[in-house]
């Protein structure tokens, strides 16, 4: 009998677009894939450094798995193994600690599978993170997550990323449009890229620091792919996405209307302690160019409160400039000190109860622009594509502009694309709608 492994991923896509090639590599080895409630013999949990809360939550997925199958060998993988081995291996349970360069060889880390009376590490340097390994995720979603790139050169003074992902680096051109290729062969109706940062995507894809493609030749020759349906951009710096890449959104076949990108503070005084590459103006100016050519784009904006020293003042600024900004959504981030940052350092701390205070504030002012966008479109004529999960009787989708709307349950309707017109907005702020035909959307 095949033994059996399961993995949980904690933290962004780009995790889970690798968990899904860490996992081809088991099945590839004649290991059965179960799921993580399931008894396994094996449990691979892929690791986020980016909040606290992914830190803390590590020790509760650990439990589970003992919890399953209490001899099961569990390893730990991802970004908070590469920066706190130590403290992972340290967890009760856990056999094996691999780092940023180790985990895409995790089957020849492993024996007998017999338990360790300590957590085995093996963890490299990040400097020696500088090779790339192309991923994407497949076979447990509607949507696939395609990595094109991964690392950072950019020195944000809150971020860990770099210290857990080393240098920015991308995959060349050719593999991305073979994998994107594979991908539409599965059934699969939209793909999301994803990477670190994706705009910087060219620098280091044939092993050096040249730009060969820049994200906007990337993007042109995705949109030539036949049989992708939809491609969905995830979150890209301001200041690397170009006007030309907004008009090549605009008038695409596959590119959807939606951008997520980072703000962070709607004070240049903070961006500035942050070590971001833009200033407000900036952004502004972005936000102003997606609404001219696509105005009924989604928009949706990260920004953290509480960096130290963030006034009051520096506080408003950012909420009277995103309350001013035709945009449509906010991921808060509560800031949290991480080891080995420029911030943590930094005087001027904020007090918890003033960080939580800050950002309960841009939590209703996100509710308030999520509605405020959905309402603008109802009227409108969408394309839906359904998910694959019955919720206490109901399936959900999304719509090409990131509109999340609902109808009763119908296994028919998962993984398939639909002409609607959006009527209504429930108490739960999904969309009700009318299907504009009964037919199954496809181009």
């Amino acid at each position: 009998m095949n033994k059996k492994v399961a993995f949980y991923t904690l933290g962004c896509k780009l995790n889970f677009s690798e968990t899904s090639t860490i996992a081809r590599r088991f099945t590839n080895e004649g290991f059965d894939r179960v799921d993580f409630s399931e008894k396994a013999d094996i449990y691979v949990i892929n690791t986020c450094s980016v909040t606290e809360n992914a830190d803390r939550r590590f020790k509760t997925i650990v439990k589970q798995a003992q919890k399953a199958n209490p001899k099961a060998f569990i390893a730990a993988v991802g970004c908070y193994a590469q920066l706190k081995p130590e403290e992972l291996a340290d967890v009760n349970g856990v056999d094996l600690v691999l780092g940023a360069t180790e985990k895409f060889k995790i089957t020849d880390y492993i024996n007998d599978l017999s338990k360790n009376d300590f957590g085995e590490i093996h963890s490299c340097e990040i400097g020696e993170a500088d090779f790339y390994v192309g991923s994407y995720s497949l076979g447990d979603r509607t949507r696939a997550f395609l990595k094109v790139q991964d690392g950072c050169d950019y020195k944000c003074t809150y971020c860990t990323i770099p210290l857990a992902r080393g240098i920015s680096r991308s995959d060349t051109l050719n593999n991305v449009l073979k994998n994107a290729r594979e991908i539409s062969q599965q059934n699969i109706k939209e793909i999301v890229l994803t990477g670190v940062n994706i705009g910087d995507y060219g620098k280091g894809e044939f092993g050096n620091k040249r730009h060969e493609h820049t994200f906007l030749d990337l993007v042109t020759e995705l949109d030539k792919v036949r049989g992708i349906e939809r491609i969905r951009i995830s979150s890209i710096e301001p200041n690397l996405l170009q006007n030309e890449t907004i008009d090549l959104v605009s008038r695409s076949r596959t590119f959807v209307p939606h951008f997520h990108i980072p703000l962070q503070s709607g004070s240049n005084v903070i961006l500035k302690k942050m070590k971001r590459r833009y200033v407000r103006e900036l952004y502004a100016e972005r936000v102003a160019k997606i609404r001219e050519v696509m105005p009924h784009a989604c928009i949706g904006v990260d920004v953290i409160v509480g960096f130290p020293g963030e006034t009051d003042a520096h506080f408003l600024e950012t909420y009277h400039f995103l309350n001013a900004l035709d945009i449509s959504y906010l991921h808060v981030f509560t800031y949290s000190e991480r080891d080995a940052t420029e911030a943590a350092a930094m005087d001027g701390v904020i007090p918890k109860q003033v960080r939580s205070k800050r950002s309960k504030m841009l939590r209703a002012l996100s509710v308030k622009k999520r509605r405020a966008f959905y309402e603008s479109q109802l009227g409108t004529i969408r394309t839906v594509l359904f998910e694959s999960e019955n919720k206490e009787g109901f399936i959900h989708g999304f719509t090409e502009n990131y509109i999340k709307v609902k109808t009763h349950w119908n296994p028919e309707l998962s993984n398939t694309l639909h002409d609607i017109e959006l009527t209504k907005i429930d108490d739960d702020g999904a969309v009700r709608f009318e299907f504009i035909n009964a037919e199954i959307y496809s181009k």
